[in-house]
């Protein structure tokens, strides 16, 4: 490398160090934030700080809280069940089964989760109640809910296991217990209702083979001509509408 290409270099690296001085002046400033954790000397400055980290500890786990003590299972497995009964692979897909089961739950859900709001979340906004009564206000109508949906067998289950003793009231039952107990009885009530959507489009599969065997087409797959019946059927009995309104009515 003779002189002159070092002079170039030294000179073109100067020049980008001058462009990066004047870009970072003209670049505009950027507030910076600092999270501390101090310490304090009152009591109730850590109280409200535990608070804030048992709210957000709740809000992480909000769609589990959602979906367990909700219509959501039950809901979300019958339509899973139909999927699988008309063998459309993913057809409604995925998404759209969720957005459906989510917005049904919302619906179901909302005269409890509006008593929950009237007697337990706007009295507590206005200073009206204190913290612990808020959350018994907030709980009561779900645990109404999950009490009619729950069967006593399942819910003697985990009282049992839990060594508790026999509950006089639906009062003396915790929540912790009934939870479980809930989601044990939709998923049973959800198996029951898949059983029912399952027997006429297994007559038509049954019919289908037997057709085929028949006339010595057995290398043609059965799903490939029961399917459009059983899609057929589906339409025309107006499945979505009984399948929903179902649904809806067996929480009622």
């Amino acid at each position: 490398m003779n002189r002159r290409n070092v002079f170039i270099m030294l000179g073109g690296i100067a020049l980008l160090l001058f462009m990066a001085q004047d870009a970072a002046l003209a670049a505009p400033l950027i507030p910076s934030v600092n999270v501390d954790v101090g310490s304090s000397n009152k009591p109730q400055d850590v109280a409200v700080t535990l608070q804030v980290m048992a709210l957000l500890t709740i809000l992480s786990l909000a769609p589990g809280i959602l979906i367990m003590t909700t219509s959501f299972v039950r809901i979300v497995v019958v339509i899973g069940f139909l999927r699988n009964a008309l063998s459309t692979q993913n057809v409604p897909p995925n998404q759209v089964v969720i957005a459906l089961s989510l917005f049904l739950t919302f619906y179901i859900m909302s005269p409890y989760w509006s008593q929950a709001n009237e007697n337990g979340i706007q009295p507590y906004m206005a200073g009206q109640i204190t913290q612990e009564e808020a959350i018994t206000n907030v709980v009561a109508p779900i645990r109404e809910f999950m009490f009619k949906q729950t069967r006593e067998s399942d819910l003697a289950l985990f009282v049992n296991l839990a060594d508790d003793e026999r509950p006089e009231t639906q009062d003396d039952v915790s929540t912790f217990t009934l939870i479980p107990a809930f989601v044990i009885s939709e998923l049973k009530t959800a198996f029951q209702i898949g059983f029912m959507i399952y027997v006429p489009f297994i007559v038509i599969d049954m019919i289908v083979a037997s057709t085929l065997m028949s006339m010595g087409m057995m290398m043609l797959p059965p799903v490939m001509i029961s399917l459009p019946f059983k899609i057929l059927l589906f339409v025309m009995v107006d499945g979505w509408h009984l399948l929903i309104k179902s649904l809806i009515v067996s929480f009622k």
